[in-house]
């Protein structure tokens, strides 16, 4: 068995990832193919100043399929007849755009690409979640809570690995910087 991408719409990712896998038993294809797999990875963000963690694609737009669709002859890789079969039955999903590069003669990829690959997938398993930065340098937020609840400023600065936000408030007409924590502010 090799290795296959497919082009997907983005964003329908797990929901053709079961339509892919119902239609393959309802097909009796099933045994030609192994996984199909969707990388995940977790991903906490800030919303209303608390912390939600989310599941996000890591490859938006891509379904990764292990499957038995060729052979090789003197050389060559040919497509099998349930080869053929598989491939019909999954392009014909709505929301599935093709295998790469093309259906008529997908190509697996590469072990060096695979092996990157499931190791992105087993690394992105055992994190237990990255803090995405919600904030940009020069954006305008709300101060909410603290002294200087109800101020607003403009963020200079962002340390990730405090999650401290470097913001400038005007007080009494100076500009005055403030460390705040990413759950002291909201975006304006």
């Amino acid at each position: 068995m090799h290795w296959y991408s497919l082009k997907t719409v983005s964003g329908q990712e797990k929901k053709l990832k079961n339509y892919i896998e119902s239609e393959l038993t309802r097909e009796n294809l099933r045994q030609y193919v192994g996984q199909v797999l969707i990388p995940l990875e977790k991903v906490v963000q800030l919303r209303k100043g608390k912390k939600v963690t989310v599941e996000r694609n890591y490859f938006p737009g891509y379904i990764f399929i292990e499957a038995y669709l060729q052979h090789q002859k003197e050389g060559k890789y040919e497509i099998t007849a349930y080869g053929k079969e598989v491939i019909t039955t999954v392009t014909a999903i709505t929301g599935v755009s093709k295998f790469l590069p093309n259906n008529d003669a997908p190509k697996p990829m590469r072990k060096e690409e695979v092996d990157r690959f499931l190791g992105k997938v087993d690394e992105l398993n055992e994190t237990s979640g990255v803090v995405e930065v919600p904030f940009l340098v020069g954006e305008s937020v709300k101060v909410i809570e603290g002294p200087f609840q109800g101020f607003i400023g403009v963020i200079e600065g962002i340390n990730e690995e405090k999650k401290k936000l470097k913001v400038i408030v005007k007080i009494f007409g100076r500009k005055t910087p403030l460390e705040l924590n990413y759950i002291q502010v909201e975006k304006e």
